[in-house]
């Protein structure tokens, strides 16, 4: 239910599709454009090793969990709010909040996310988690077809910008379903807990030191840092794509539903794989379609095509989520888990900005040198896969 219902509140401001032509229409050059896309993606990562060095001495994530909830559902509906309030009226304004709630949305979601794999370490096994979130992950694909199909749907029946803020304010409460669902869960008290250090700049230097003696964790760490490198060009892919061809409110929602497509029946893939501890197979299946997905871009002059593109980019980002979760999950000690977590989570979380290099990279030079880019850096991660080690490994 929580990725039902999350998946359909998010899906409006996809960071590949619709973010961007919200960002636009308010007057917001490439550069922008890459900054709040990778906003939405990767403000979490400036509070990961924080919350983690409050979360490893905590029995139960719920408490504080909820208060994460709270915090991304009234985010959202500010930026919904604020476009119906102000909108074309002050188009600064507008984005300087859309900005803000963006911020505060990912911010907040820095906690959230280690709060949110500890109560799932906790809740399922090894075997079993790869096919509970793949399960998970099945049902946000369902909820973000019908969300895609929706927003689709009403941005061709009410003019922009009101019905940009309109998505965003129903996205708000159908997205508060979810979180009352995951905020009812059962966890259980986790008994094996690490003792919190005296200040945060002592846990810092114990991270480092962690981070330093696990070879294995640097290369879970750098192999998946630069999988996120299809993100350099995926947000300038829409923006491609309409100066070719006629994009209105029934061909974005054609796009968006073609990658929930992808992503949702590759869930069933990646499940059985994840299921029989081939998870470092999932992370080398995704890494190599993202690469041909960018490559596709380089000839795309349809509709359909660029469907095939975000089809294949939405299979790759579930399989690749599964597999840099569980690998990470399966490596780490129980104790150390939080730490383990923040670490990875935080160090390629920064390829979630890769957007805005790719902004810069692309107002100085072409979208042929940028996805020329973009297949090289994913060239890299593929052959670092090859190190990883599954559960069968150890």
């Amino acid at each position: 239910m929580h990725g039902f219902f999350l998946s359909i509140g998010t899906t409006i401001a996809e960071p590949q599709t619709i973010l961007p032509l919200i960002i636009s229409h308010f007057g917001g050059g490439a550069i922008l454009i890459g900054f709040f896309s990778s906003l939405l993606r990767g403000g979490a990562i400036l509070v990961q090793l924080y919350a983690a060095f409050h979360a490893q001495s905590y029995k139960r994530m719920l408490p504080y969990f909820r208060r994460v909830l709270v915090a991304r559902f009234f985010s959202w509906l500010f930026i919904g709010i604020i476009i119906l309030l102000v909108g074309d009226s002050n188009p600064t304004i507008t984005l300087w909040a859309i900005g803000i709630g963006l911020f505060i949305f990912s911010f907040s979601a820095g906690f959230g996310a280690i709060y949110f794999k500890e109560i799932v370490a906790k809740l399922f096994t090894h075997k079993y988690r790869g096919y509970t979130m793949s399960t998970r992950q099945f049902f946000s694909g369902a909820g973000a077809i019908i969300s895609g199909t929706v927003a689709g749907y009403l941005l061709g029946f009410w003019e922009a910008p009101f019905s940009y803020g309109v998505l965003f304010v129903a996205s708000a409460f159908i997205m508060g379903f979810g979180y009352i669902s995951i905020g009812t869960v059962a966890e259980p008290i986790k008994e094996n807990v690490s003792k919190k250090e005296k200040s945060f700049k002592e846990f810092l230097k114990n991270a480092y030191k962690t981070l330093k003696s696990d070879h294995q964790l640097q290369i879970q760490i750098s192999t998946f840092l630069l999988a996120y490198s299809y993100l350099f060009a995926l947000p300038f892919i829409i923006v491609d794509a309409k100066s070719i061809i006629n994009l209105d409110g029934t061909a974005i929602g054609l796009i968006i539903t073609a990658q929930m497509v992808g992503a949702m029946l590759s869930n069933i893939i990646w499940g059985k794989l994840s299921s029989r501890g081939k998870n470092r197979l999932i992370s080398q299946i995704t890494i190599s379609t993202t690469i041909i997905a960018i490559s596709l871009a380089f000839i795309s002059s349809s509709l359909y095509q660029y469907m095939i593109i975000f089809f294949l980019i939405g299979t790759a980002m579930d399989g690749n989520r599964i597999a840099a979760g569980n690998l990470l999950l399966i490596l780490a000690p129980e104790d150390k888990r939080p730490i383990y977590s923040a670490l990875q989570m935080n160090i390629t979380s920064f390829g979630l900005f890769f957007s805005i290099f790719g902004g810069i990279l692309l107002t100085f030079t072409s979208y042929n040198i940028l996805y020329s880019f973009t297949i090289i850096c994913l060239g890299l991660s593929l052959y670092l896969s090859r190190k990883l080690k599954d559960e069968n490994d150890f």
